[in-house]
């Protein structure tokens, strides 16, 4: 029997892509229908798309399984940015207001159209967050219906390399597959991850994934930093892979003796690990090879927390991604940050039911595809079809049929945090900078007209001229009150 109304979601990582598809319940649970992996090792790196093609024929090969499972045609998936180059920059933007004025709402989105058309160079913006407008000397979250003569805003924009960006468009433009939204991933998984408790009280959220790790910092519910680390647990295997093993049996003596931490006090120098029945390795040596590793991307992850939230990360530091399941990793990252409060999220806060053991395992590695699955809220189904029927009889097309499920662009304030402009939210934007720039013209070139018209009247006024005239009529008002 074919599904009726689903969300399917497309996690692009360095070790797999990863489909699935789920209903969301009333009761706020997921009901997840189908999942398909599919190794990416060969064409993306540091969670970024380097081989097009490739990439478009992994799509194309996900797409055609989950429809297979779900005997349904799929329209358009939601899709999960991440991976390196993906880094948050402050910016401020600010307006001078005539008098006392009291702030409306098309201020806010004119202030945050300004800061959404910032230019950097080779960089996109997939995001803004904003983190406080100032108002005369207060700080507000809403500062409409407030009277100011000055209004700045304060944001976080997220930036992407714009070829890495396009890459991504490319491949599923090329796979003939309709994007229903693009998400930020940090953010997704930070919303299914994360309690509400955490982001208002300070945290620092991170995904210790195989080729990157990311570090997203919150404080009062707000997104403060995000950066995304060009190491991972892959970068644990080549290490190991050194002790002349390939890499497929590093990667299994990592995942079968790697700790994160060991007491000086427990190491048995006469203690050799086994590779295979024939090799061994020290295992001294192996567990500095780990722990030095490990050691350098603690430290490059709290190298990215900036120095004004070291004393305020109350919620503590939160750990997932297939990483966060080494041995010790929570004392590792207490000795390195000084942190006490250490949690490790094996799994996703809302209510999963599958039967899906990748999912069952609870070991963090689906959390990021979970939290982008929990964010689509527009169906992605089509028409059915029986996969197993008569070759062409109700045969699946080679491209989604067109959607128009597609919602209209949005204003500003209207796109919820994580999600990317659509190029027609872009283009809207970018209009309505252009019609504010006509109109402040417009009322320039009139104060200036208005000015000029004024000084040629004072100019009038003041001429030899006028003067002359103006001293025979007071000559003529003084004689006639002589006479008088």
């Amino acid at each position: 029997m074919a599904a009726k109304d689903f969300i399917v979601a497309i996690e692009l990582g360095s070790s797999k892509v990863t489909g699935i598809a789920g209903q969301k319940n009333l009761d706020g649970s997921i009901n997840v229908l189908a999942v398909v992996k599919e190794n990416s090792s060969s064409f993306i790196r540091k969670g970024v798309v380097y081989n097009i093609d490739k990439t478009a024929q992994c799509l194309t090969r996900i797409i055609k399984k989950l429809e297979t499972q779900l005997k349904t045609q799929i329209t358009q998936v939601y899709v999960g940015v991440g991976g390196q180059s993906i880094r948050s920059v402050k910016n401020v933007v600010t307006k001078d207001l005539p008098g006392e004025t009291i702030i409306t709402q098309d201020m806010v989105i004119e202030l945050m159209d300004a800061n959404r058309n910032m230019t950097y160079q080779d960089q996109e913006i997939l995001d803004a967050a904003v983190q406080e407008y100032k108002v005369g000397t207060q700080f507000q979250l809403d500062p409409v219906g407030i009277q100011a003569t000055h209004l700045e805003g304060n944001f976080l924009n997220i930036l992407e390399r714009k070829a890495f960006y396009r890459n991504l468009n490319k491949c599923f433009e090329t796979a003939g597959i309709n994007v229903a939204e693009m998400y930020l991933a940090p953010l997704a998984l930070a919303d299914i991850v994360l309690t509400e408790v955490e982001k208002r009280s300070g945290c620092a959220l991170v995904d210790l994934g195989s080729d990157t790790t990311t570090v997203s910092v919150y404080s009062k519910n707000i997104l403060r930093h995000l950066a995304v680390i060009p190491l991972g647990s892959n970068n644990i295997t080549k290490d190991i892979a050194t002790l002349q093993m390939e890499e497929s049996d590093a990667e299994k003596m990592k995942l079968k003796y790697g700790s994160a931490y060991t007491d000086n006090n427990d190491i048995d120098n006469d203690l050799k690990y086994s590779i295979d029945p024939e090799r061994q390795v020290e295992s001294r040596k192996f567990i500095e090879i780990v722990e030095g590793r490990l050691e350098e991307i603690i430290e490059n992850v709290w190298y990215q927390i900036p120095s004004e939230y070291y004393d305020k990360l109350l919620g503590g530091i939160i750990l997932t991604g297939g990483g966060s399941n080494m041995k010790n990793i929570e004392k590792a990252f207490v000795n390195h940050t000084h942190v006490d409060k250490i949690r490790v999220a094996k799994f996703v806060s809302q209510t999963i039911q599958t039967s899906n053991d990748d999912i069952k395992a609870h070991n963090g590695t689906m959390n990021t595809v979970l939290g982008l699955l929990a964010k689509g809220d527009i169906n992605c189904a089509g028409d059915a079809f029986d996969p197993n029927g008569d070759l062409f009889a109700n045969q699946r097309p080679q491209t989604p049929h067109p959607t128009n499920d597609h919602r209209p662009a949005r204003q500003a304030t209207d796109i919820p945090a994580g999600v990317i402009r659509t190029e027609a939210e872009k283009q809207k934007a970018e209009e309505e900078r252009r019609r504010q720039q006509e109109e402040e013209e417009r009322a320039r070139l009139e104060e200036e007209r208005r000015q000029q018209e004024e000084e040629a009247r004072i100019r009038k006024e003041n001429s030899p001229w006028n003067k002359f005239k103006k001293g025979l009529l007071n000559f003529g008002k003084k004689i006639v009150e002589e006479e008088d």
